[in-house]
């Protein structure tokens, strides 16, 4: 393996068909896996998207409108997430910048009480194709991260899903189990390294209020209703083989009222039986021991 593995050789192709079907405990059928992307914007650069577009067509630094739109998801809209998740006895995955322990310690330690996972976000939401040294990034990302959270991530998602060819080695090498840069599938998988497999868990870019309500451009309502014909097809299919309905959200999107009303209603419509409501990490431990891959922790 002297040169880097092309993505399809590290996660070779896998009919779902073909799988022996993996069962989750207790006859459920579906879990639903939340997470919340927290991220520090730097004033100093380019936003990551705009809601606003530049003037004239020219983008100009400081943005500072689109830079305090994303500030509005840290001040107030996540805590409406902690809010309606604490009261429905659900945990998420945190995918949290390293920077976000720093610059904003006051939701990082809300993440703990809420006895959310910590799940690496980078340190900084800069693209992996733009760091000089990644594993360096890797480790200081894993290392701030650890002293906020008491415990040491063992899952990654990077900066906008990026990755160079030779990232998934030292994501490895760095000691992380499971990565989410690949939205490949609806069950967990693995993805070669030349330090050993890593699992994959099946992120969502469907399922994401990004792509539905800042790239498609659609309303709160929709978001409610593509995850609830989500939900009933996996849902249906569930009665034979586990299914993993992830579900990613940006405070500074779903954390607003008029888009909150309808997460809250998608939420409350998705207790129902059978229904288990993990973080990736719950779901890493699960597939080790289903699939018999890997080690738990």
């Amino acid at each position: 393996m002297a040169n880097p593995m092309l993505p399809s050789e590290r996660a070779s192709y896998s009919a779902i068909v073909d799988r022996p079907a993996l069962k989750l405990p207790g006859g459920a059928r579906v879990v639903v896996w939340t997470i919340v992307n927290l991220e520090v914007w730097d004033i100093a650069r380019a936003m990551p998207r705009q809601v606003l577009p530049a003037p004239m067509g020219q983008p100009l630094l400081p943005d500072v409108p689109n830079w305090s739109w994303h500030e509005y998801g840290m001040r107030v809209g996540v805590w409406r997430y902690f809010d309606l998740f604490a009261a429905l006895g659900i945990r998420a995955s945190a995918a949290i910048n390293g920077r976000v322990c720093e610059v904003y310690p006051r939701v990082a330690r809300a993440v703990k009480d809420a006895g959310w996972e910590f799940m690496a976000h980078g340190y900084e939401q800069v693209p992996m194709h733009k760091l000089a040294d990644q594993p360096a990034a890797i480790k200081r990302a894993l290392d701030v991260i650890e002293q906020s959270a008491g415990t040491r991530p063992i899952g990654w998602l990077a900066p906008g899903l990026t990755q160079t060819l030779e990232t998934m080695d030292h994501l490895a090498a760095a000691g992380l189990r499971y990565v989410c840069d690949f939205v490949h599938d609806e069950e967990p998988s693995k993805v070669k390294t030349k330090h050993g497999d890593l699992v994959t868990l099946p992120y969502t870019v469907e399922m994401s209020d990004i792509t539905v309500m800042a790239l498609q451009h659609h309303a709160g309502k929709h978001f409610h209703e593509r995850g609830i014909d989500q939900f009933e097809q996996l849902y249906a299919e569930g009665a034979k083989r586990a299914k993993i309905m992830s579900i990613a959200l940006h405070p500074y999107l779903t954390g607003h009222p008029h888009r909150f009303v309808h997460l809250e209603r998608l939420y409350r419509a998705l207790k129902r039986d059978g229904v288990l409501f993990w973080t990736g990490a719950e779901i890493y431990d699960w597939y080790v021991k289903a699939a018999g891959v890997g080690t738990t922790r």
